[in-house]
């Protein structure tokens, strides 16, 4: 036993030793490896920041500095208060000796706390960027002599960090010069609050820099926002740790004009966007809870300098509605300069980032927050073009009306009221926009067969046939199960035929929007049956997708009637209906997920093809509505529903009309019962989805015979998947629904 002791504490100190030189070897530091290890990307950023982060300058990012006009730094004051500065002066004031030194030629403005700290070991974090490329570097460096005086005043400089950072979030901008001899002279006024001119400035930006350090006593001190799950081989004393990692930093923040939210005269809330997964802000302020904000007035020349402390908020339901926001941070002023006409620069917007325009403001969560408060209200949108996809589907573009789309998921639907001579009829369509979109766009193929002498396609006919742009329809929000997750890393195959094409538009451009923001393209194989070219729809829309995507999102086109002037490879990549053979020649091997969408008999003979090719029910998702609803051979992992007992024979009494009637096993659903007695009950997917067909239980109890995803009350019944329940010692139940 001694022995084992013995050995396990010679494995233990051995462990511990190589943990402590792993993390002494790190490009990041305590607080950066914390929230990387929240997250899930810790072994990845290190492998990739110990190729990337570098104690020296590569040539290309020396050559970058010398040509720019100014640069941002940051410091932290003898308080240990961060301030985000601008040094500037004519290309060429920044000069770079050799690889690890640089010589800034440019002394701080009036007024900004940076020229009080310009001694030697003074750290500092700097950010080249030029806006008219939207190219940016970093450095953390360290003022190595002291400022060399007289009429060649520089800041010599030693580096400590050097890596590059991508163009994110940066709008693109003109920068001019003004004459320096007629510009204003630069005067400060010093304020402990925003006052309403710093909000009118905050309200307008679409940038900002923030400055952030830390110091070796930080990391002697308790960790603050401590909600980061480290790991337990994060050794907290200041022996294990590199000490370049530490030290001061300067970010740049962008959005659309709007995305820094006033909470009131002192505190500023921050959405933080998908980055680079460095994390040398966020990772800073969980060291040291303090930050510097510089706004610049492009337009004027000003400068809105403040310092203070901040909070990382990871969970909070305003990133559920703020586009792009992946958690927020919310600052409070302690100090803060206003340095008027401090730059005899000037900028002029030319276009926002594309990841910006993918991102929201305060102003627009809001207005989605109240959308989903109002999710299962009907409320009216406007149709603002429409769009012929096919020989027999249009598309129809609904704007909201006094309100905001309602947030929803790629692959659900929208369930839409219209009159059609003095008569409400609602219906479900699939909206074939994706998230990002302003508005909603639905795909609705003209259904012309009749049944018992009424056509089938009332709804879709009347669409295609009388409602014109500037017509208002009622809808509510989006829902349902059929959905697609562009985050995943397995690939997904979208199977459709048809109109069934109307989920996978939306799944694919979801998926090359997302990969935008996130830099990820989820893998995309789409193969999609039509009869014909004529019938063919969103042929150049999902090759434009495809295009766009860099090889991640492939399209195959089956057309079960091919003509002679086609040619194969381009206008179509199969003759006849989509086969094993088909399927096989286009996925390379591996593991995928599938997504199903068409007519009943083509979902089937799908499902089937790719049961009998191994591909576990689990892994195959469907759009169900009514008739198209799948016969599974359920894996026994994914067999969760079982449907409830229900009753033999029934009395179903309808509240309004006072009506009863006898229902019997063979009877059906309480909405196929409904109609069969001459009751008109809305409903929209008939497979309890929408919850369209919503109703009052007023007495009795119901059992569900299929599985359904709509919210329903203890007091409410789904009447299209709802039958009598069996009651136990009773023979004939009653069930009161108020209809």
């Amino acid at each position: 036993m001694a022995n084992n002791n013995a050995n396990n504490n010679a494995n233990n100190s051995a462990n511990n030793s190589a943990n402590n030189k792993a993390n002494l070897d790190s490009p990041f530091h305590q607080g950066e490896q914390a929230i990387q290890t929240r997250l899930g990307v810790r072994d990845k950023m290190e492998r990739f920041g110990r190729k990337v982060i570098r104690d020296f300058m590569p040539e290309q990012h020396r050559a970058f500095y010398q040509q720019l006009p100014f640069i941002f730094a940051g410091h932290a004051d003898s308080h240990g208060r961060p301030w985000a500065s601008i040094l500037f002066n004519d290309p060429g004031f920044i000069a770079s000796p050799d690889d690890k030194t640089l010589h800034i030629h440019a002394m701080p403005v009036k007024g900004d706390p940076l020229a009080d700290a310009l001694t030697t070991d003074t750290r500092v974090g700097l950010l080249g960027i030029e806006l008219t490329t939207r190219r940016r570097n970093r450095l953390a460096a360290h003022i190595s002599a002291p400022v060399a005086e007289g009429n060649n005043r520089y800041i010599p400089l030693t580096v400590d960090q050097s890596f590059g950072n991508c163009p994110q979030y940066i709008q693109l901008r003109e920068i001019e010069n003004l004459d320096s001899q007629s510009a204003p002279e630069a005067t400060m006024d010093e304020l402990t609050d925003f006052d309403q001119r710093a909000q009118a400035l905050i309200k307008r930006s679409d940038t900002f820099f923030v400055a952030s350090a830390v110091t070796a006593d930080n990391f002697n001190n308790t960790d603050n926002n401590t909600d980061t799950n480290t790991d337990t081989n994060t050794d907290r004393s200041t022996n294990n740790r590199n000490d370049a990692s530490l030290g001061a930093d300067v970010s740049h923040r962008g959005g659309k004009p709007g995305f820094v939210r006033i909470d009131n005269n002192k505190t500023l809330t921050i959405p933080d966007y998908l980055g680079n997964f460095h994390f040398n802000t966020l990772g800073n302020f969980i060291k040291n809870p303090k930050a510097g904000l510089l706004f610049i007035d492009f337009e004027h020349g000003h400068l809105l300098s403040v310092t203070g402390t901040v909070e990382i908020i990871w969970d909070c339901d305003d990133t559920e509605y703020f586009a792009g926001a992946e958690r927020l941070w919310r600052f409070h002023i302690e100090q803060g300069r206003w340095i008027n006409h401090g730059l005899p620069l000037r900028w002029t917007l030319d276009e926002y980032s594309v990841n910006t325009l993918l991102t929201g403001t305060w102003d627009e969560a809001e207005q989605l927050r109240q959308a989903d408060s109002q999710k299962n209200q009907w409320m009216p949108y406007k149709l603002i073009e429409l769009v012929e996809e096919s020989s027999v589907i249009k598309s129809f573009y609904l704007a909201p009306q006094g309100h905001s789309c309602p947030p929803f998921l790629s692959g659900q639907f929208l369930t839409l009221k219209v009159t059609i001579e003095g008569v409400e009829h609602i219906r479900t369509y699939t909206v074939s926009s994706c998230p990002a979109d302003r508005h909603y766009r639905i795909s609705v193929k003209r259904e012309t067969s009749t049944t018992e002498g009424q056509p089938e396609g009332l709804l879709s006919n009347f669409l295609h046939d009388e409602l014109a742009i500037g017509d208002t329809v009622e809808c509510k929000a989006p829902c349902g199960a059929f959905t697609f997750d562009a985050a995943v890393r397995r690939p997904a195959v979208l199977l459709s035929g048809g109109v069934g094409i109307t989920p996978m538009v939306s799944m694919a451009r979801h998926a090359l929007m997302e990969g935008q923001r996130t830099r990820y393209i989820r893998p995309l194989t789409i193969i999609s049956a039509a009869r014909d070219i004529e019938q063919r729809a969103f042929f150049d829309e999902l090759n434009d997708i495809a295009d766009l995507s860099n090889g991640q999102i492939r399209t195959f086109w089956a057309l079960s009637q091919v003509d002679s002037e086609l040619k194969a490879g381009k206008d179509f990549h199969h003759s006849g209906r989509i086969t094993a053979k088909l399927i096989q020649a286009v996925l390379p091997l591996d593991d995928y997920d599938f997504y199903l969408c068409g007519p009943a008999g083509f979902m089937q003979s799908m499902y089937n093809l790719l049961r009998q090719l191994g591909v576990s029910d689990g892994r195959i998702e469907a759009e169900a509505f009514g008739p198209a609803a799948l016969v599974r051979d359920e894996d026994e992992a994914t067999s969760e529903f079982h449907a409830q007992a229900q009753a033999e024979e029934a009395i179903v009494e309808f509240s309004d009309s006072k009506v009863e009637q006898a229902w019997s096993k063979g009877d059906g659903n309480l909405l196929d019962f409904a109609e069969s007695h001459g009751f008109n009950p809305d409903y929209g997917c008939r497979s309890g989805q929408c919850g369209a067909c919503k109703c009052q239980l007023l007495a009795g109890k119901v059992a569900y015979q299929s599985a359904f995803t709509a919210e329903v009350a203890d007091d409410e019944v789904l009447l299209c998947c709802a039958t009598p329940a069996a009651v136990e010692g009773e023979a004939v139940v009653k069930v009161v629904i108020k209809l």
